[in-house]
């Protein structure tokens, strides 16, 4: 009750000022508004695994309230602080961090700077391992640097809340911070508030297992997509084409979770293998075609390879999910990675990491071929350098893991090391790719697939010569995928989904329920545009289509486009999600169990099982505080004033007294 009167008495004297300067407040969160500054950004978040967490939190179960100061190198943190960190420190600072307990027991949160094309200020940044995900190689040395710049600071604990500005409250920021050092012992100070409590740290579940069983976080997952150009006639006996298998990734990595773009890594790849579906899908005669084209886009890759690993493992099932596919059948998986960086002085190059067999050496005289083609368009294609120690960190590792006698080969724009100095980092973004050495890779993919698939070596085939990726529509894709603006609510995924984020993440998140068929609001933006894509694409006979029905799905039918009317359209393809999540998980009544190790499943037995951590809201804002020394003085004075206001008012009164009774 104290409160709403102060808070009321305040509100009247705000309003009174305002009205003279002819602003006016009419609420106690008017009031608020003018007290407190909320400040947009992306937090770090807590994951945890099997063996313990990474990621950030608070502390504890409060708040984490501290002044705003700038990092400087050379100095001391004499009392808690927030600190403002310019990019070009981040790795020094967290480096510090490690090092230096007394400087860290000091750092409250930290504030991570955005600028204008910091990309071109830096030489690099990536927060990932040397070797990301070593531990899957399917080879025994693990201590290679693929990607050197790697820091490795994101697979870190941090016991204090981390944010990265947007770039209008990097600015702000910035102001606050110079006033703070102006008026360092001044009585007020501008203060950052950070509400970054994660339900694991109130609870105390620190491994994946019993915040699981607490239902204090959830783990890392959702839904890969597949589908077969033409369709798979799942009724027919007669299904023993071999299958070429093309692959991608759509989920990427950041230190802070919603700013998890991944351009380079693996978007340019995933919008290469949309870009050659949607060129092959204009061929004729794909019904006579020797082999089966397959396309499959997982995700979870970034976290343990959980979507390879689960469509794996729902292969060996023959679950629904996988229904018309043959592990048998396999006859070649084919990786497209990271093509965005492949531009080099006006020439597209990329480089095939393969394991040696006869089907690779196939892919690899296709590969060939289809250069031979593109002569005119300066793409070359070569074999990576034979010292590397195998293929890069991959999803085609998962299927050599479970299989070394996998034939595969992996598309990337580098050779020996990471071409993209970004790998994991929020600046991995659209100004860190070239679009048309995306379009040079789907070209060199679309006509690698068709000679595969027909078995037509001839150069001078009007229908290879007609197989032409749509350069615009890869332009489309990247706006689509990678900005804000025009982001998921440009024409292209409106046509097919209602989408709800406009700026896109490609960060995996979490899964709830698993399910074969998900609703709509199960699934993310990114895959649910996949899913609809593909299915479009890759349905036959074109035209042929017709508003959805409950006899969709016979005769193989999908149902497309049914978030925008409500009613869709009924296409004939095999396109299906499959759920993506640790194959050391289990969901059963209700609730997540992490299973045993398995020795039959070696990957397994190496999962991390991450999960991320419950939480209420997450929030920063800026106000300013006093001084407590000042509001001890204060206090005092006050007292102070009190008792000689009573002191006078007694002795003014027994005068009084005193002259009235003279009188």
């Amino acid at each position: 009750m104290a409160m709403k009167i102060v808070f009321l008495l305040l509100l009247f004297i705000f309003q009174f000022r305002f009205s003279l300067s002819g602003h006016s407040m009419e609420s106690v969160p008017d009031l608020q508004k003018s007290m407190y500054m909320v400040v947009d950004g992306y937090p770090c978040v807590r994951l945890v695994s099997l063996s313990g967490e990474v990621g950030c939190s608070n502390p504890g179960r409060d708040k984490v309230i501290a002044p705003i100061i700038k990092y400087k190198n050379t100095k001391e943190l004499a009392h808690p602080s927030a600190i403002l960190l310019s990019m070009d420190d981040v790795q020094g600072f967290f480096s510090r961090i490690s090092n230096d307990s007394s400087f860290a027991r000091n750092v409250c949160g930290v504030l991570v700077e955005t600028g204008v094309e910091i990309q071109h200020k830096l030489q690099g940044f990536s927060p990932a391992q040397k070797f990301p995900q070593a531990e899957f190689a399917p080879y025994h040395n693990t201590t290679y640097e693929w990607n050197p710049i790697g820091s490795g600071i994101m697979w870190k604990s941090y016991n204090f809340p981390v944010f990265l500005l947007s770039e209008s409250s990097t600015s702000t920021l910035q102001e606050i911070a110079i006033k703070n050092e102006k008026t360092e012992k001044a009585y007020t100070a501008n203060v950052a508030e950070f509400d970054v409590v994660m339900q694991t740290t109130k609870v105390g579940t620190h491994d994946s297992e019993s915040c699981l069983k607490e239902k204090t976080c959830l783990p890392l997952g959702g839904y890969s997509v597949w589908s077969a150009l033409p369709p798979i006639n799942s009724s027919s006996s007669n299904q023993s084409k071999p299958i070429i298998l093309t692959v991608a990734s759509m989920d990427a990595a950041s230190f802070f979770r919603d700013k998890s773009l991944g351009a380079d890594s693996p978007v340019s790849g995933m919008i290469s293998l949309l870009a050659a579906v949607d060129a092959l899908s204009h061929v004729d005669g794909l019904d006579d075609l020797n082999r089966q084209l397959v396309f499959l886009v997982f995700t979870g890759e970034a976290w343990g390879y959980l979507g390879s690993r689960r469509f794996l493992l729902e292969l060996d099932q023959q679950s629904d999910a996988v229904h018309g596919l043959n592990s048998t059948l396999i006859h070649l998986v084919m990786e497209i990675g990271s093509t965005g960086r492949g531009l080099s002085q006006g020439n597209k190059t990329f480089y095939a990491h393969t394991e040696v067999s006869s089907a690779a050496i196939e892919a690899l005289d296709a590969l060939k071929l289809a250069q031979e083609s593109l002569k005119s368009e300066g793409v070359t294609i070569s074999t990576a350098n034979s010292s590397n120690p195998g293929i890069p960190p991959s999803s085609l590792m998962a299927f050599l893991r479970k299989n070394s006698s996998t034939p595969g080969i992996v598309l990337e724009d580098f050779d020996t090391i990471f071409a993209n100095k970004f790998y994991h980092s929020h600046l991995d973004d659209s100004a860190n790719i070239n679009s048309s050495a995306i379009v040079a890779a789907a070209s060199l993919v679309a006509r690698t697939l068709y000679i595969l698939a027909s078995d037509n070596k001839d150069l001078s085939s009007s229908a290879l010569s007609a197989i032409n990726v749509n350069a615009s529509l890869v332009e489309e894709l990247i706006s689509c995928m990678l900005d804000c603006n025009p982001g998921l609510s440009c024409e292209l995924v409106k046509s097919y989904i209602s989408s709800t984020n406009t700026c896109p993440s490609h960060y995996v998140g979490v899964l709830g329920e698993p399910s074969l068929t998900p609703y709509p609001n199960q699934v993310d933006d990114i895959s649910r545009f996949v899913w609809n894509f593909l299915a479009d694409r890759t349905a036959t006979p074109k035209g042929n289509t017709s508003v959805c029905s409950q006899d969709c799905g016979k005769n193989g039918g999908v149902c497309i486009r049914a978030e925008i009317d409500g009613k869709g359209v009924c296409v004939v393809s095999t396109t299906r999600y499959v759920p993506a999540y640790s194959t050391r998980l289990k969901f059963d009544s209700g609730t997540w169990q992490v299973l045993p190790p398995n020795s039959s499943d070696p990957m397994g037995m190496l999962d991390p099982v991450w999960t991320e951590s419950n939480w209420n809201t997450i929030g920063l804002r800026v106000y300013i505080v006093q001084d407590a020394a000042y509001d001890r003085l204060v206090f005092l004075g006050g007292i102070t004033v009190t008792v000689l206001a009573y002191l006078a008012i007694v002795l003014t009164r027994a005068y009084i007294t005193k002259a009235l009774k003279q009188d």
